[in-house]
C-alpha cells in the first residue's frame, strides 16, 4: 500500500500548522505529519501564519526562526498573545543559545536545529499537546469553580467520592464522615461540600482533634465562661457558636477522648450545650462533618471509640482514595501545582522532563496530595530553566528503594539485560542506593518490560508515561525495541 494512503494513517492527532519560507522544507514537514495522523497546514510567511491561526483552530505550530525579513520570535509572541496554551516548536537552521533561551522565555515549547530529525520533532510534538492539555484542562477545572474550592482529578475513586460529595450537600442537615489516609485532602472534601450546600453563606469552621490538648478541646468546641478555669480570663465562644448555619470540620475525629465523644453525641442529638463553666443552654444550627484516617469500626470494636457517636456521625460517609490509586490524576495534579507556583513566582510555563513525569507517576505518594503538591513546589524551587529534571525532585522520591518494586512481582531481568548490552553487576545494600538515577529508572523500566513479555504499550501504561517516550529511553539506553529474548 502506497505511503500516505489514508488507510494506513494513525487516528488524527490535531491540525499543525507548519511555518517556513522554504517550500520543500514546508513540504518534507507536512508529508511527514500527514502520514503521522496530523492535518497539516502551511504558511510561508509570519502574516500568513497569523492569519491562519485566527481564522482556523490550530493544535500546535512549528515555526522556522527567520522568515525571509520577518522575525520569527515576533510571530511567536503574537500567536502566544493570541493564545497561550498554544505549542510551538522553533526551527532555526543557524542558532544560538541566546536566541533559544528568549525563544522559550517567549513560550515556546522546543528549540531544534533545521533540518529536523523527525522522530524527535514527532516526540517533542507529543509532548507539547500532553503538556498543552494538561494545562487547559487545569484552567477548565479552576473557571469551573472559579472563587470556590478545586479538586482536581478524574480517577473512578474520585468521582466516586464527589458524586457523594453532590449528594450530601443537598442534604445540609445530615453529619457526614469522611474517611481517607493523612494528606489526601479531606480538608479540602470538607470545604466543597460547604460551598456547595445550603449553608454556603454561613461560616466553615475547621478543628483538628489531635492538634488540641484533651483538656482545652472542650472549651475550645464549647467556649467557656470567665473564671470557669485557671486560665479563662475572659468569656470565649466556642467554634460549635462561631459555626452556627453553617459547619464544622472535626479533622481527626477519632483521636478525641472518650468522655468528649460523649457530649458531642448529645450535642449532635439536641443541637444544644453548655459552655464550660455555664449554666445556661445555647442552640445552634450547625452540620457536622468529621474526617478520619483511622478505622472507626475496629475502635468501636476495642472500645476506644462509643459506638453510638460512630453510627451518629456515619449518616452519610465518603471515601477518600490515596493518591496511589487515583490513575492518571498524579500529572494532573502535578501539572496544577506546577502552573500554580509558576503564577506565584512569575516563572512563566515550566514543565517537568519524561524522567521526571515517570518518577512522579511511579512514586507511591505516601503522603498522598499533599506531599505531591511539596514536592512541586521542592522542584519548582530548586530549578532555575523551564524544564524541571528528575534531580531536582525530592530526594524521597528519587529513592532506589522507593522505586523497587513490591515484594512478589521481581521478575527475571537477564534477558532484557543482554539485549540491552548490560554487563554490569548488579548492587546491593548500601551500594544500590548509591547508583545513578539513570540506572534505577533504567533497571525499572527492564523490569516493567520483562513483566509484560517485552509489550511497550503495556510497559508504558504501567510506567505512567506514553510509548514515544518509553521508546526514547529505550533508543538512549540501546535497548531495541524487540521484545526481550527474540530476534
Amino acid at each position: 500500500m502506497a505511503k500516505g494512503d489514508s488507510s494506513t494513517r494513525a487516528p488524527s492527532k490535531g491540525t499543525l500548522l507548519v511555518v517556513d519560507d522554504e517550500r520543500s522544507l514546508r513540504f518534507s514537514i507536512g508529508e511527514w505529519a500527514r502520514d503521522e495522523g496530523y492535518s497539516p497546514l502551511e504558511a510561508a510567511s509570519g502574516r500568513e501564519a497569523l492569519e491562519i491561526a485566527r481564522e482556523r483552530g490550530i493544535d500546535a505550530v512549528v515555526l522556522d526562526l527567520k522568515l525571509a525579513d520577518e522575525d520569527g520570535l515576533r510571530v511567536l509572541r503574537e500567536l502566544r498573545d493570541n493564545d497561550p496554551s498554544l505549542p510551538v516548536v522553533m526551527l532555526t537552521g543557524h542558532g544560538t543559545v541566546e536566541q533559544a533561551v528568549r525563544a522559550i522565555q517567549l513560550g515556546a515549547y522546543d528549540f531544534m536545529l533545521k533540518p529536523p530529525d523527525l522522530a524527535h520533532l514527532g516526540l517533542v510534538l507529543e509532548r507539547a499537546l500532553e503538556h498543552a492539555r494538561l494545562r487547559q484542562e487545569v484552567s477548565r477545572l479552576r473557571q469551573s469553580g472559579a472563587g470556590r474550592v478545586e479538586i482536581v482529578g478524574g480517577s473512578d475513586g474520585l468521582k466516586l467520592a464527589m458524586s457523594r460529595l453532590e449528594r450530601a450537600a443537598k442534604a445540609s442537615a445530615s453529619t457526614v464522615l469522611i474517611h481517607g489516609e493523612t494528606g489526601s485532602g479531606k480538608e479540602l472534601m470538607a470545604r466543597y461540600l460547604h460551598e456547595r450546600s445550603a449553608r454556603a453563606g454561613g461560616p466553615f469552621v475547621e478543628l483538628n482533634c489531635s492538634a488540641i490538648p484533651e483538656q482545652l478541646l472542650e472549651s475550645e468546641l464549647y467556649g467557656h465562661e470567665r473564671g470557669a478555669f485557671t486560665d479563662a480570663k475572659r468569656f470565649k465562644k466556642g467554634l460549635f457558636e462561631l459555626a452556627d448555619h453553617g459547619t464544622l470540620f472535626l479533622d481527626e475525629i477519632g483521636e478525641m477522648a472518650p468522655q468528649l465523644q460523649a457530649k458531642l453525641l448529645r450535642v449532635l442529638e439536641t443541637r444544644t450545650f453548655r459552655r464550660v463553666g455555664g449554666g445556661a443552654d445555647i442552640t445552634v444550627d450547625v452540620r457536622v462533618v468529621a474526617a478520619t484516617h483511622r478505622d472507626l469500626q475496629s475502635l468501636v470494636a476495642e472500645g476506644r471509640f462509643r459506638g453510638d457517636l460512630y453510627y451518629r456521625l456515619n449518616v452519610v460517609q465518603i471515601e477518600m482514595p490515596p493518591l496511589r490509586e487515583r490513575g492518571g490524576d498524579v500529572g494532573l495534579l502535578a501539572s496544577y501545582f506546577l502552573d500554580r507556583a509558576a503564577r506565584r513566582t512569575g516563572r512563566g510555563t515550566l514543565r517537568f522532563s519524561p524522567e521526571a513525569e515517570m518518577l512522579l507517576g511511579r512514586y507511591d505518594w505516601p503522603g498522598n496530595v499533599r506531599e505531591l503538591e511539596n514536592a512541586v513546589e521542592h522542584a519548582v524551587a530548586v530549578s532555575e530553566g523551564p524544564v524541571l529534571s528528575a534531580n531536582e525532585l525530592p530526594a524521597s522520591v528519587r529513592s532506589p528503594r522507593l522505586l523497587a518494586p513490591r515484594a512478589g512481582v521481581e521478575p527475571e531481568l537477564a534477558p532484557i539485560e543482554a539485549a540491552a548490552g548490560a554487563g554490569r553487576p548488579r548492587s546491593s545494600g548500601r551500594d544500590a542506593d548509591a547508583r545513578s538515577l539513570d540506572d534505577v529508572t533504567r533497571e525499572h523500566v527492564l523490569r516493567a518490560l520483562t513483566r509484560h513479555d517485552g509489550n511497550a504499550t503495556a510497559a508504558a501504561k504501567q510506567l505512567g508515561v506514553s510509548r514515544t517516550t518509553l521508546w526514547r529511553m529505550l533508543k538512549r539506553w540501546g535497548i531495541p525495541r524487540s521484545r526481550p529474548g527474540r530476534s
